[in-house]
C-alpha cells in the first residue's frame, strides 16, 4: 500500500486538513504511530494520542474538534472506524489473489469448484462437494460428502465440515472449527448406561457469517442446526444440535447454547454465557458475561445478567447488596447481642 492523503480523502469522501501530498504506506494504532502510517481516532478516550502520535495521518470523525495543535494530517470522514475498516479490507487482503488447486490437495472426481477458487495443500474434498466462485480454502481443510460452500468464502486451515452441511456466501471460518459433528444425544437405559441417538440432520450456515477459531457447531438430530445470516461467533463457542441463532446476533468467547434452543435476531451474548436447552431468547436481548440463562426470555430488547439471569439493573443492585452481606451479618450479630444484653438488664431490674 502506497497512497497519498489526497487519494485517501477522495476514496473516503473525506475532508483533508493538512498536506494532501503526504505519502501513506502502512497502518498503525494511534498510540504506536510511525512516519508514513495511517491511524484513526473514533473513541475520544484515546484523544490524547492524536497530539503525540508519530503517524503521518489520522482518520477522525467530521465532528471532531481538536483542543490542541495536531501535527498529523487529519482526514475528516463520517465514521472514522468504518472508514479505517474499509481501508484494511481494501489494501490488506492478500489472499484474494490466490486461486487454483494445489497439487497436494485431494478432490474427488465428483467435487466441483467455481471460478477463482483456491484449494490449499493437503485439503480433502469428498464426493459431491460443491465450492462456488472466489472461495479460498486453506491447507488441511476437510469437506465431507455433499458439503456445499457459497461464493467468496474463506475457510482457514484445520477446519472440518462434516457431510451434508451447507455454508452460504461471504462466510469466514477460522482454524480448528468443526461444523456438523454429532449432537450430544444419548438415551438413558435401565442399567444406567447410555445409548447413542443417531444424529441424522445437518448444519446450515447462511450468508455473511463469521465463525472464530475452535468452535463446535453440532448437526441436528433431525432437520438442521441453523446459523442465520450476519451472525458473528467468537472463538471457543459451542452451538448444540437443533439450535437456531437469529440474524446478526453476536456471541463472545466460551459461550454455549444447549440443544434445541432458539436465539433471536440482533442479540448480544457476552463471554462465558450458558444457555440451557429447549428455550427461546427474544430478539435484541443483551446478556452479560458469565450469565446463566435457564428459562425463556420473552421480552425483546432487554438486558440480562446473573446466574440465573434476570433484569440487568436489578442484578447490579443485587450484586451491590451481595457485597454488603458480611457487614450486614456483622451488624445483625451485634444487634442480636445488644438485644440479649437489654433483655438481661430488664430481667435484672
Amino acid at each position: 500500500m502506497q497512497i497519498t492523503v489526497a487519494e485517501l480523502g477522495k476514496l473516503l469522501n473525506g475532508e483533508v486538513v493538512g498536506n494532501p501530498e503526504t505519502i501513506i504506506s502502512k497502518v498503525s494504532k494511534i498510540e504506536e504511530g510511525e512516519s508514513h502510517s495511517l491511524s484513526f481516532l473514533s473513541n475520544l478516550k484515546y484523544e490524547q494520542y492524536i497530539y503525540t502520535t508519530g503517524s503521518s495521518a489520522v482518520l477522525v470523525n467530521r465532528s471532531f474538534v481538536p483542543s490542541s495543535p495536531v501535527s498529523a494530517v487529519m482526514i475528516k470522514v463520517d465514521d472514522a472506524y468504518t472508514s479505517f475498516t474499509f481501508l484494511l479490507e481494501k489494501f490488506g487482503n492478500k489472499i484474494s489473489s490466490k486461486e487454483g488447486i494445489d497439487p497436494k490437495a485431494v478432490l474427488s472426481s465428483s467435487a466441483k469448484t467455481g471460478k477463482n477458487v483456491w484449494v490449499g495443500a493437503l485439503s480433502y474434498l469428498e464426493e459431491n462437494v460443491s465450492v462456488d466462485s472466489d472461495t479460498k480454502i486453506f491447507p488441511q481443510v476437510y469437506l465431507g460428502e455433499n458439503v456445499t460452500v457459497g461464493k467468496n468464502c474463506i475457510i482457514y486451515s484445520g477446519v472440518k465440515i462434516y457431510n451434508d452441511c451447507v455454508i452460504g456466501s461471504n462466510c469466514i471460518i477460522h482454524s480448528g472449527t468443526v461444523i456438523g459433528s454429532d449432537g450430544f444425544g444419548f438415551a438413558p437405559l435401565a442399567d444406567r448406561s447410555y445409548k447413542k441417538i443417531p444424529q441424522n440432520g445437518n448444519v446450515i450456515i447462511e450468508d455473511d457469517v463469521e465463525i472464530g477459531s475452535n468452535c463446535s457447531i453440532d448437526r441436528a438430530t433431525m432437520g438442521s442446526t441453523i446459523i442465520h445470516k450476519g451472525v458473528k461467533l467468537d472463538n471457543l463457542v459451542q452451538i448444540a444440535h437443533n439450535v437456531e441463532i437469529g440474524e446478526h446476533t453476536v456471541i463472545a468467547a466460551q459461550s454455549g447454547v444447549a440443544g434445541s434452543s432458539k436465539v433471536g435476531k440482533h442479540c448480544i451474548i457476552a463471554g462465558q454465557v450458558g444457555i440451557v436447552g429447549h428455550i427461546t431468547v427474544a430478539d435484541g436481548s443483551v446478556i452479560g458475561g458469565q450469565s446463566g440463562v435457564n428459562s425463556s426470555i420473552k421480552n425483546p430488547e432487554k438486558k440480562w445478567f446473573g446466574s440465573p439471569a434476570f433484569d440487568y439493573k436489578e442484578a447490579l443492585k443485587a450484586a451491590i447488596l451481595f457485597k454488603q452481606l458480611p457487614s450486614l451479618e456483622q451488624r445483625i450479630s451485634e444487634l442480636e447481642k445488644r438485644s440479649e444484653e437489654v433483655k438481661k438488664e430488664e430481667n435484672n431490674s
